[in-house]
């Protein structure tokens, strides 16, 4: 009996971790299964959910046996007497038998889970692979390395969470170290379900696509914000004190880069030149009547000032030295 039991034990720890825990809505199921056509959640039966870990043959001829099972007692009763602490029970005696008087035990880890009208109503069972049988309030861990993740799951679960609460806790709790390779999880990599309370009748519905792409964004951590700016670097929109003013007076540049007022050579472009600090040729002055040779003010220059070169005017020549 201790070599079947450790030869169940160490099959059953070969496989990932599943979860299963009560939120306000229902009860959430969650399973690492990158399979979409072999499933480790299903329906059993009205408001009763199934989930195992292990052998997939050997779970899903469990999994059979229990809709039928359900169904019978329903179509022979009621379907009120059908419930997930009875199929829990037959589970039991089944696997026990199969235990004990097989060669071979079951390499399965089984919870059968029910919703209730109330969350005091809800009620998850877990059974192993020799048949015992436990209940277990608020979540419960199986399969794999189901203590770390059952200790992960028990500092993030509370009463009465969202679906998405849920969702992350068991995420986080599925993500612990040593539970397998892949510490972060997508879509195509878990198999969701959950047994919503609100719905009439048939109350198990998977969740896929949109909405489990929805449910991971909600659960995985905020990108941290980026820190603010360092308030002792120069801001390049400030006007630099270091720079000179143009329009200080005795600057040495003007805002264009030329000469300031004070600079040499500065001033209008009459009065650039040599000589700039007299009267122009040709005005009247204070100093006396104009040259006759001069042109007056009234006609234009017909030529170049007295003294004066074809060199002078820029047609082939330098400036005036």
């Amino acid at each position: 009996m201790r070599d079947k039991a450790d030869y169940a034990r160490k099959g059953i720890a070969r496989g990932r971790s599943c979860v299963a825990l009560q939120y306000a809505g229902g009860i959430l199921l969650v399973a690492p299964n990158p399979s979409s056509a072999l499933h480790k959640i299903s329906e059993i039966y009205d408001r009763i959910g199934f989930a195992a870990v292990g052998r997939y043959n050997e779970y899903e001829n469990l999994r059979k046996a229990g809709v039928t099972y359900a169904d019978i007692t329903g179509y022979q009763f009621d379907r009120n007497d059908v419930t997930a602490r009875g199929i829990a029970n037959w589970y039991a005696q089944t696997l026990g038998t199969i235990f004990t008087e097989s060669p071979k035990p079951f390499e399965v880890e089984i919870v059968v889970a029910e919703v209730g009208a109330t969350p005091a109503d809800d009620q998850i069972y877990r059974i192993t692979f020799d048949g015992s049988v436990t209940d277990e309030p608020g979540f419960v861990a199986f399969g794999g390395l189901a203590e770390q993740v059952s200790a992960a799951l028990k500092e993030r679960y509370s009463d009465d969470m969202s679906l998405s609460e849920a969702f992350a806790a068991a995420l986080d709790a599925l993500s612990a170290p040593g539970n397998g390779e892949r510490p972060e999880f997508s879509a195509a990599q878990l198999e969701v379900a959950v047994l919503d309370r609100a719905r009439d009748h048939r109350t198990f519905r998977r969740i896929r696509a949109a909405r489990l792409e929805e449910l991971l964004t909600e659960a995985r951590p905020a990108p941290a914000a980026e820190p603010p700016a360092d308030s002792s670097a120069p801001d390049s929109s400030a006007p630099d004190s270091s720079a000179p003013d143009s329009s200080a007076p005795g600057s040495s540049a003007s805002a264009s880069g030329g000469p300031g007022p004070g600079a040499p050579g500065a001033g209008s472009p009459a009065s650039s030149g040599p000589g700039t600090s007299g009267p122009a040729p040709g005005s009247s002055g204070p100093s006396g009547p104009s040259s006759p040779s001069s042109p007056t003010d009234s006609e234009p220059p017909t030529g170049p000032a007295p003294g004066g070169s074809d060199r002078g005017t820029g047609l082939g020549g330098g400036s005036p030295l």
